[in-house]
């Protein structure tokens, strides 16, 4: 059974780590054209059809679960939503492989402390020995968020100013954002705890356990939505960005296919980390750091393979392996951590 779950978390990290993909073959719009067309598939169209698809009463039960559950839900996902949306650009100005490195590097870090701190476990994180594997994880992941940010100093530090520009490469401001953004995207972890009423009530309903988590995402996405809608709205209008899709210069039925294919596959990373978490049982606290590892390790795959940092030194493609695999290997000791104290907890 634990099996299964890790192996869904597999394919929801494949998912996640291959969805920027199609948003670079998008040519000749804005950013924020493709992004708003992605987000629309992503966070509306697929969690709709699949809830429908699998939950027998889907409206009946997210309206059936208390107010102050649906608030909190969509608070977390609205919250959720400016993470994706800073991840986006944080992928824009640092690459597939630094971007997702650092950003979900940061996601681990804050992913664990924020929950601590609000309801007081940080006392046993410092007094308790899986606590403390916990804190290694932690500082090992800022080890090796250092060791990425010192290889894209050395990868920019040897761009010239036309090379710059041209992949839009840009350290400082992609380390801020990415930052940012792994701080907003823990959210999704505390949106999927708070909606479990929801999911209770769908599993009330008659809903398969693997399935019940889609009308969690319902609500949680529509959050995400929402935030994303709201600042692509913006861009468009003051950019005139909206010409975009009656420009009979770019490829438009392109343009609108690839940016629904990486919506698709961006909602696939959560369908698939809700049926895994539904498989964990006891190992469920182990979900969040499965899912960024996945993560890391496919985007770092496709990373290699588009040849991103082709014609970098060895040095720095030394330093930016050592930091990706720290990051990894960051998140194998939280999960270790919580695996520990979840230990602890059944005697």
């Amino acid at each position: 059974m634990v099996i299964l779950g890790v192996v869904f978390h597999a394919i929801g990290g494949f998912a996640a780590g291959s969805f920027y993909l199609p948003l670079k073959q998008i040519q000749k719009w804005t950013w924020e054209s493709g992004w708003i067309v992605n987000g629309f598939f992503s966070w509306i169209i697929a969690p709709l059809v699949v809830a429908l698809l699998t939950v027998p009463d889907l409206f009946g039960a997210i309206l059936s679960a208390p107010p102050v559950t649906l608030t909190w839900t969509f608070l977390f996902g609205l919250l959720w939503g400016i993470g994706g949306l800073t991840f986006g650009l944080s992928v824009r100005y640092l690459g597939m492989s630094l971007g997702y490195g650092v950003a979900l590097g940061f996601c681990a870090v804050f992913g664990t402390l924020i929950p601590a701190i609000h309801d007081g476990s940080i006392i046993t994180l410092l007094t308790t020995v899986p606590g403390w594997v916990v804190l290694s994880g932690i500082l090992v992941c800022v080890l090796g968020i250092g060791l990425c940010g010192a290889a894209g100093h050395l990868k920019e530090a040897a761009l010239t100013k036309e090379e710059e520009d041209k992949q839009d490469f840009h350290l400082g401001r992609g380390l801020l954002v990415a930052g940012f953004a792994g701080l907003m995207s823990a959210c999704m972890a505390f949106a999927f705890a708070a909606g479990k009423p929801i999911a209770e009530s769908a599993a009330a309903s008659g809903t398969d356990p693997l399935w019940v988590n889609n009308a969690v995402l319902v609500v949680v996405l529509l959050g995400g939505f929402a935030t994303n809608a709201v600042w692509c709205a913006y861009l468009i209008g003051s950019k005139g960005s909206w010409k975009d899709y009656t420009n009979s210069d770019a490829p438009l039925v392109r343009n609108f296919s690839f940016a629904a294919l990486a919506g698709v596959t961006w909602y696939l990373q959560f369908m698939f980390y809700g049926m895994g978490s539904t498989k964990m049982g006891e190992y469920d606290f182990t979900s969040w750091t499965l899912h960024m590892s996945f993560i890391i390790i496919a985007s770092n795959l496709w990373s290699l393979y588009l040849k991103e940092w082709k014609g970098a030194e060895r040095k720095t493609i030394g330093l930016l392996v050592a930091g990706i695999l720290v990051i990894a290997f960051s998140t194998v000791l939280i999960g270790l951590g919580n695996y520990l104290q979840g230990a602890i907890g059944a005697h």
